[in-house]
């Protein structure tokens, strides 16, 4: 009987051992994972936001803006409508300054437009081409000179030259101003203004990096991409 005893007793001993290690262990994994957590958390506020997450956060507040007018021009047409009625001919001239704008759809962008070079730290931006928008015609500076034939005061070829001189002083505006001169300039203006959008958050976050714009039929692409791990909206909600 009390052989019996000695071994009941020591069989509750290891029982009550393996709880203890069983908890022990669990409290040191829990306190090791707290740990971790913590110096994860420290680490990434000491280390700050990575080219890829500015990136993201700019490209987002791009998108946002729809459409970027860095440019405008204004133009002058001048046009002459004829036309011959009764054996006679009329004829009359218009002179019609315009403005046009030169705009970018930035709602086209994609995140596969924004590539990262880590080895030359050079962030590039492909944007969408460049459009002109218009034209604005400044209706109060519009002058019209007729030759003062007959065939003006008893018909109505008057009214018709006005309107082939409206639709083709608009033709000729929007054709100077998509002339190779002023598309350049447009393109500059652009890429200049999109270049500031990305490299005043790199810096402000201690990132020195390049940045370069191209238009589609521009050339020299990097093929690396930034990580899309995260969506834009969590990075824009992430305080930095």
């Amino acid at each position: 009987m009390e052989d019996d005893s000695v071994k009941q007793g020591g069989g509750g001993c290891l029982k009550l051992f393996g709880v203890t290690l069983v908890i022990v262990l669990a409290v040191v994994l829990t306190m090791g994972a707290g740990f971790w957590f913590l110096g994860d958390t420290i680490k990434r506020q000491f280390q700050g936001p990575t080219p890829e997450t500015v990136a993201q956060a700019s490209l987002q507040g791009l998108r946002e803006q729809n459409r970027l007018s860095a440019f405008a021009a204004k133009f002058v047409a001048v046009v002459t409508s004829k036309q011959s009625q009764l054996g006679l001919t009329a004829q009359k001239t218009m002179i019609m300054p315009g403005s046009v704008r030169y705009e970018v759809d930035l709602s086209k962008l994609r995140q596969e437009d924004v590539t990262w070079d880590a080895q030359n730290k050079l962030l590039t931006v492909r944007l969408p081409a460049v459009e002109a928008m218009g034209p604005d015609v400044d209706l109060d500076q519009v002058r019209q000179y007729d030759n003062g034939g007959i065939l003006l005061s008893v018909t109505d070829v008057g009214g018709k030259l006005d309107d082939a001189n409206r639709k083709a002083g608009q033709q000729e505006l929007l054709r100077q101003a998509q002339s190779g001169p002023y598309m350049r300039m447009a393109r500059d203006a652009t890429r200049r203004a999109v270049e500031r959008s990305f490299t005043m958050p790199l810096r402000a976050t201690g990132i020195a990096a390049d940045v370069q714009v191209i238009f589609p039929d521009e050339a020299n692409r990097p093929t690396e991409r930034w990580d899309e791990s995260r969506r834009p909206e969590e990075v824009i909600a992430n305080k930095w």
